[in-house]
């Protein structure tokens, strides 16, 4: 579904005028059924562009993905240019274009095509080596780690990530805010100081603040380089000093004047006296490194200063490099001293341990330097966090602030995945082990680890190092005492890390180890990663829910692993967060998650979709997302426990990993009402108090109905309306064809009705809506329908979708929707009657006569259409999209109607280069002739197509 919507998208940038009114967003047809998108498109107050299901804001650029079988187009980049309308309003048209001929010229000889790219590279050697070191160049103490190489080759080594391991969409760059008082001000400054870490994905920025010496802050802001609000975040209530939240949809202009520093950020007190701090928003090398931190605070009232100190240990000595940067330390009368004296201090309860003289200017006075040589005190009590940071500027009225060092804090997530595939010698056993860390400032790392799946008892639970040889594990932390083998659950503490695991913890260079007696080197194994902060609350406080391949039905003896967290808010939607380990490079192409619900875990029928909805396809080892319309059926399961999360691979579509899912709510409210209406008018929102508070809510008829809520107006009942974010959209009804000779319209009734009483078995689908009220129940116009019966979807904003016919299956209760099979016209001029039609008609003069004149149009020949062009029954194309032509890769053919499409398959090679050559379309190893040969000789393994 997301292909053909992709694919529509594109086709409609480049062949169609964009539209930008109401009415053209509401002629858009997407193919049916409509499926929750990963994140919501934002209101209509928002600017920007929508394209394939996603939303853009203005100036964002992207690769279009058109999903399976055709991917992400590397050589087509799209635009949300911003325009305005007749009214001055700002609106987002999507432009395309072919970045093909935009590729520099690669600098060697034999360049390389690599696979997610468009423009030929050289291969990778001592340029990108370089390039990697200098990253933290005239920073000696914060160079790239070098990690040594001398690991045996014959056990597994993947589940010590690289860069090169983590995929495009978790890409990210950091930044950091020190926020003091204003000085500049007559009001009296604040004493209270904030350290804010922010990560930027894509188009959203994660934020983490933790504050001292000042109240909880009722919002942040967010300033552009004008001194306007970009973006203001109300901070929830809470009782600890840190800030976690997300600016979704950045635009494009805001990234680039984050990129340039030229962003601030605020944060104000609403209680007692209010109170104000702010800083500025800059990038710093350090921030890669950096696994302690400190802030730093005056006991001065309204002092207006405070700093922060970003802290590593280096990789092999007892050396402590830091880098401080200082705001308000350096007073008014001393801007004219080019150099400023200052005293940065260690210390232990008063006690002195080191002592650095240094200079800094008034302009710039961040500091860096290293400690060297701790010795296993100073060590000891820097990782219980008793080491005080000090600085203080010298001479007359010298000034001071101070803090203690601990380990660094965020809201991202400690977590690990345990599964085969990372195992130390790889396998595929369908279990699962996750684990969930929590880091106190006192060095205590509490854990909660849950084991399942596993093909004999376990022998051991360990944190380890990665090891230089598969027969010397280094064992940091022996678990196995805590783990309660009949549930699989090891809950407890460990308290004595030393400051070199703190640091390697908060480098993700820990990993977590299951022992069992028929693997004695461990059936399981995972990296302990930091898991980026995304909004979602749960993964902050609660356990996981584990997905196993031994959990589905039937179980699959599968490498990989997974845990997900589920939580429904009080709006009743349903947040989620999937995290997987373990796939083969083959499987993790393209992943899906599916939330299912049913009477008991084990017994789904494949057969039937009743109550599954599908999350998202994601690229990659993790995804997150919302979705907002929820039956009442999967809110029931979610409640009672019955409901379970699964993630499908190409390899296993039917499920690669499973969870059982329990999220106790209380979003059900009665039945759906009548059979035949089952209008849900607000169904989890009921007080009209409630309902006039809501920002989405549509006032219409002297009523208010809440957004997302379908209703028959009272000015003519053959209309629909549904309300859209403020929007009413009424819609009129499409009556179903009565095949019966004598009719009836009800007063009360749109839809005429058959008059004559028949038998049951003779009697059509619409006719036995009473005789059989199980029917089908449609998410899109909410309401129930008969057996066998067919219609028009209704699915808000677009109102009924004529190119698109349902049907009910009476025996499974599932409806299935496709696309309307036009009828081949013999006429060279084809018109259409109304803008909402979906198919061309013939003119009156041209139109041959028509046995059936049935709006629907579905008893016509079964052709396909695709693109512009039609084809025959069983004919078969390669498809061809705007700006990149003919795609020779994928065989597009029609199946009685239904267009489907495949990708070649390329076999799987094992060299270490790997590379693709113009026009083929499978890789290729760039040294080996002999299994380029091979492959000629077998040319029906070249030609070999996916299924």
């Amino acid at each position: 579904m997301q292909t053909r919507r992709s694919l529509s998208s594109l086709l409609c940038v480049m062949s169609c005028a964009w539209l930008h009114s109401g009415l053209a967003s509401r002629l858009k047809s997407p193919v049916l059924p409509i499926h929750s998108e990963r994140e919501p498109l934002p209101s209509k107050g928002m600017s920007g562009c929508s394209f394939g299901g996603r939303f853009y804001s203005l100036e964002d650029t992207w690769h279009p993905d058109l999903g399976e079988p055709f991917g992400v187009m590397h050589c087509v980049q799209c635009y949300c240019e911003t325009q305005r309308g007749r009214k001055g309003k700002v609106l987002g048209k999507v432009s395309c274009k072919n970045v093909k001929q935009d590729c520099p010229e690669p600098s060697c000889g034999d360049p390389v095509l690599l696979p997610g790219q468009c423009c030929k590279t050289c291969p990778k050697g001592e340029v990108d080596r370089k390039q990697a070191e200098a990253v933290f160049d005239g920073f000696e103490y914060f160079q790239e780690k070098e990690k040594e190489d001398d690991l045996h080759k014959s056990y597994n080594d993947r589940s010590y990530l690289s860069s090169e391991d983590i995929s495009p969409g978790e890409s990210r760059t950091d930044f950091v805010a020190v926020l003091t008082g204003v000085t500049d001000s007559w009001l009296p400054s604040s004493s209270g100081v904030a350290r804010a870490r922010f990560s930027l994905t894509r188009t959203s920025l994660t934020f983490s603040i933790t504050y001292q010496r000042i109240g909880r802050p009722s919002r942040v802001v967010f300033l552009d380089s004008d001194g306007n609000t970009a973006f203001e975040y109300k901070t929830p209530k809470g009782y600890s000093n840190m800030i976690c939240g997300v600016w979704k949809n950045l635009p494009q202009s805001h990234v680039q004047q984050l990129q340039a520093e030229q962003l601030r950020v605020t944060m104000t007190t609403a209680t007692g006296r209010q109170e104000q701090i702010e800083g500025k928003i800059i990038k710093h090398r350090a921030l890669f490194a950096e696994t302690f931190s400190s802030t730093l605070t005056s006991e001065e009232e309204h002092s207006g200063m405070g700093g922060v100190a970003m802290l590593t240990l280096s990789d092999t000595e007892n050396n402590l490099h830091f880098i401080l940067i200082l705001q308000g330390l350096i007073q008014h009368r001393q801007r004219d001293s080019p150099l400023v004296p200052i005293r940065v201090r260690l210390q232990y309860r008063q006690h002195v341990l080191r002592e650095i003289h240094a200079n800094v200017t008034a302009y710039d006075p961040d500091f860096a330097e290293v400690l060297t040589d701790l010795n296993s005190r100073e060590l000891f009590w820097l990782s219980r966090g008793q080491l005080v940071i000090a600085v203080e500027t010298e001479g007359q009225d010298p000034r001071h602030i101070s803090g203690f060092i601990t380990g660094r804090k965020s809201c991202d997530t400690i977590q690990s995945v345990m599964s085969s595939g990372d195992a130390l010698t790889a396998g595929k056993t369908g279990g699962v082990g996750s684990a969930f860390f929590n880091l106190h400032d006192n060095g205590t790392l509490d854990y909660q680890v849950q084991i399942a799946g596993l093909s004999s008892e376990v022998v051991g639970l360990t944190i380890e190092l990665k090891p230089r040889r598969r027969s010397k594990r280094s064992v940091l932390y022996d678990l196995t005492p805590e783990l309660d083998r009949p549930s699989g659950r090891a809950v407890g503490s460990w308290s004595r890390l030393e400051a070199r695991h703190i640091h390697m913890l908060l480098q993700n260079e820990l990993f977590i180890n299951v022992a069992t007696a028929h693997s004695q080197e461990g059936e399981l194994r995972g990296q302990i990663r930091a898991l980026l902060y995304s909004g979602l609350e749960a993964p902050r406080h609660e356990i996981p829910v584990p997905l196993a391949g031994q959990f589905v039905a039937p179980p699959v003896l599968t490498s990989a692993g997974g845990h997900a967290w589920v939580s429904v808010d009080e709006r009743c939607h349903l947040h989620y967060e999937i995290v997987v380990a373990g796939l083969s490079k083959a499987d993790d192409l393209t992943v899906n998650a599916h939330l299912h619900g049913l009477a008991e875990i084990g017994e789904l029928d494949e057969s039937s979709t009743n109550h599954k909805r599908l999350l998202t396809g994601f690229y990659g080892s993790q995804a997150q997302g919302v979705l907002k319309d929820i039956s009442v059926e999967l809110l029931r399961h979610l409640d009672r426990g019955t409901a379970f999360i699964q993630v499908s691979t190409k390899v296993n579509t039917r499920g690669e990993i499973r969870g059982r899912v329990h999220v106790p709510n209380n979003c059900e409210f009665g039945t759906r009402g009548e059979v035949e209406m089952a209008e849900f008018d607000d169904l989890f929102v009921r007080d009209p108090e409630e309902l006039k508070k809501d920002p989405h809510t549509c006032f219409f008829e002297s009523q208010h109905h809440a957004h997302g809520s379908l209703w028959t107006p009272n000015y003519n009942n053959c209309f629909t309306c549904s309300c859209q974010k403020r929007t009413v959209i009424c819609d009129p009804v499409i009556c179903p064809v009565l095949n019966c000779s004598r009719t009836i319209q009800p007063e009360d009734k749109c839809c005429p009705v058959c008059l004559e009483r028949k038998d049951p078995k003779d009697m059509t689908a619409p006719e036995r809506l009473d005789e059989h009220p199980e029917g089908c129940y449609f998410e899109g116009d909410q309401k129930m329908h008969a057996p066998g019966s067919t219609w028009h979807p209704f699915v808000p904003p677009f109102g009924y979708i004529k190119c698109a016919l349902c049907t009910c299956k009476g025996a499974t209760g599932e409806v299935h929707c496709e696309k309307v099979t036009c009828p081949a016209l013999t006429c060279s001029r084809p018109v259409r009657r109304s803008p909402s039609d979906c198919c061309k008609e013939c003119p009156e003069e041209d139109k041959p006569p028509l046995e059936h004149a049935d709006m629907m149009q579905a008893d016509g020949t079964r052709h396909c259409k695709f693109g512009k062009n039609f084809y025959q029954n069983s004919d078969n194309w390669h498809p061809r999209v705007p700006l990149m032509g003919e795609m020779k890769c994928i065989t597009c053919w029609c199946d009685h109607g239904v267009t489907k499409c495949q990708r070649k398959q390329c076999p799987v090679l094992t060299c270490g280069n790997i590379t693709r050559r113009e026009g083929m379309c499978c890789p290729e190893c760039q040294d080996s002739k002999e299994e380029e040969e091979e492959l000629m000789k077998v040319p029906e393994k070249k030609n070999s197509w996916r299924h």
